[in-house]
């Protein structure tokens, strides 16, 4: 239940901050799937939500 609640925040996170992380190469990537419903863009990062996942813990285990 925990990692949905995470995956859910991090699809939020995407879809706010997604013009940003498209210029540094994020929401590209080819697991990353985008669609429209009901007028708006939504997009599933899942290829980058792994890339920040293992960056994250990559830090984490450094400090």
């Amino acid at each position: 239940m925990r990692w949905l609640i995470v995956f859910l925040l991090a699809c939020v996170l995407f879809n706010g901050l997604q013009h940003w992380l498209r210029k540094i190469g994020l929401g590209r990537l080819p697991g990353d799937f985008s669609f429209r419903f009901r007028g708006r863009d939504w997009h599933i990062p899942l290829a980058s939500s792994v890339v920040l996942s293992v960056l994250a813990m990559l830090i984490g285990a450094f400090f």
